[in-house]
């Protein structure tokens, strides 16, 4: 949760006025937990920057927000993986879990994150309370297992899911065959149960096209998926309550986290507050479609518990020429490499990623990315878009002293307080969780400045009409602290340092996105 008291002088004036206006409402937002067999890749960090960014969009407009992240610790591979390297499965979590968890400080979120590993003492005894209660309602039996098992997704694939044998999501990885006892969740009883709850909440799924495709996936009838491994063969797990030999499956894990970062199975606290009492949004990929929008939906369901708000999915990342990324083309982009490609022309190289991300990736499809294709946007619209108008505009304001009342900027105000079609646009996007338009609405602002400045010449204007050159200076700047205001969610280190230099009237000491050179 977000502590004012903690807040740097300029986000005071953010945060202030809004929670004097609105009773705190309680928002609830968290992205899935990545597996921690692989270092954080851009698809990740693309997700995780959403979330950061509703985060603090939310707060903002005067939510109590609980934002949660962390690492996905159980399953096959990544037992596999530990094996394979000759490592202690626990140290090996523990490796990778850190550097999820610095990824947190790395991309700039905010420093009230709540990040949780499916190791934690406390997940674990929640998701065995979760085996109990979904078992005392009459969802869980045993009975004798056959499939074909992608340990990557680690789903079971029907014959029809295949192409060529193998898994499309991990082309060239051997499938798995199980033969074993293993217990089931009856997920088969939730059929009607899902349709009925889709139906009373047509918003539940974004975009409409994932919404479609999971309500045509329940309409075909749901089969029950076994829900333990067998400890002999795969003994990193979670213990079955009251059966030594089995462990869990580790979707049936991790879901459970979504609540136990709240503090369930206690009911009351967090877990009231967010869960049942506020709104809640859960950001996840397209490959996660099945087990956020129907699998945890029905475990609820079995459990007695109220379900989620609302499922958010987004698109994957690709190569820029359309094909997936992959370690063995070697095309995959990891975060680190673009705020380090950054760091020596821009103090805000974690804000190039966040700003790139945010905008030049689709909000619900797929889209390509480069390291090109990063520079290229950098070069565009942060070094010769935002950058040179911060820099030429305050430069004018200092030299031929414009004067204007700091407190009336729209980014001193309350979120909600602006006028406008393009402001209530912003908004709108936003409260629909697409940040590409609402950002493309924010990038439309920097081009008619710059316009104006090309059309106006208030550099020129002053030789003969210095009171007029004045005022339209005046006029450009309340524009850019609109600018200032809807950045801040997106890139708020440069929302702040733009607003301080808009409050002193002052220009900045060095360039804020400097020139990269080809």
């Amino acid at each position: 949760m977000f502590k004012l008291e903690k807040a740097p002088r300029k986000w005071r004036f953010f945060h202030g006025l809004v929670l004097s206006v609105y009773m705190q409402k309680p928002f609830y937002i968290t992205t899935t937990l990545p597996y921690v067999n692989a270092s954080p890749h851009v698809g990740f960090a693309m997700e995780i920057i959403r979330a950061d960014v509703i985060a603090r969009y939310k707060t903002l407009m005067g939510y109590d927000v609980f934002f949660n992240t962390g690492t996905d610790e159980h399953g096959q591979k990544i037992f596999d993986n530990a094996q394979e390297g000759g490592e202690d499965t626990q140290a090996y979590v523990d490796r990778y879990a850190t550097e999820f968890q610095s990824l947190t400080k790395e991309l700039g979120l905010l420093d009230s994150v709540h990040f949780i590993r499916t190791t934690d003492t406390h997940h674990v005894a929640a998701a065995q309370e979760m085996w109990r209660r979904c078992d005392a309602n009459g969802y869980i039996y045993k009975a004798q297992y056959q499939t074909k098992y992608c340990v990557g997704c680690e789903l079971a694939k029907t014959d029809s899911e295949l192409e060529d044998g193998f898994c499309p999501v991990h082309p060239g990885k051997e499938i798995e065959l199980i033969d074993e006892e293993n217990y089931f969740f009856k997920f088969s009883a939730f059929t009607e149960k899902l349709i009925e709850f889709y139906n009373a909440n047509p918003d539940f799924v974004t975009p409409d096209f994932r919404f479609n495709e999971i309500k045509a996936f329940v309409k075909r009838g749901l089969k029950d998926f076994s829900i333990s491994r067998n400890k002999d063969k795969m003994s990193w797990g979670v213990p079955v309550p009251g059966d030594d030999e089995h462990v869990m499956y580790v979707w049936f894990d991790a879901l459970t986290n979504y609540i136990s970062t709240l503090g369930w199975p206690n009911e009351d606290g967090d877990f009231k507050k967010y869960w049942i009492d506020g709104d809640t949004a859960q950001y996840c990929g397209k490959d996660n479609l099945r087990q956020q929008s129907a699998m945890w939906q029905a475990m609820l369901m079995a459990a007695e518990l109220p379900n989620s708000g609302r499922i958010l999915i987004n698109g994957f990342i690709n190569a820029a020429d359309g094909t997936k990324m992959s370690k063995s083309l070697g095309n995959v982009i990891a975060p680190k490499d673009v705020i380090k490609k950054f760091k020596d022309v821009t103090p805000y190289a974690e804000e190039v990623l966040r700003y790139y991300l945010a905008r030049h990736v689709n909000s619900w499809e797929d889209s390509g990315m480069n390291m090109e294709t990063v520079e290229e946007a950098y070069r565009a619209h942060l070094q010769n878009g935002l950058g040179n108008l911060t820099s030429r505009l305050t430069n004018m304001v200092v030299k031929y002293e414009v004067e204007y009342n700091p407190q009336e900027l729209y980014y001193n105000k309350a979120f909600d307080t602006c006028e406008g079609e393009r402001c209530r646009g912003y908004l709108e996007k936003l409260d629909a969780y697409d940040i590409q338009k609402a950002m493309d609405i924010t990038w439309s602002r920097i081009k008619d400045i710059d316009e104006e400045i090309s059309n106006k010449e208030p550099f020129k204007l002053f030789k003969t009409d210095p009171d007029q050159a004045r005022a339209d200076l005046a006029g450009m700047i309340f524009q850019l602290g609109k600018i200032v205001k809807e950045i801040s969610p997106v890139m708020p280190r440069t929302a702040a340092k733009i607003a301080e230099l808009l409050d002193e009237k002052k220009k900045p000491e060095t360039v804020l996105f400097g020139r990269l050179e080809d």
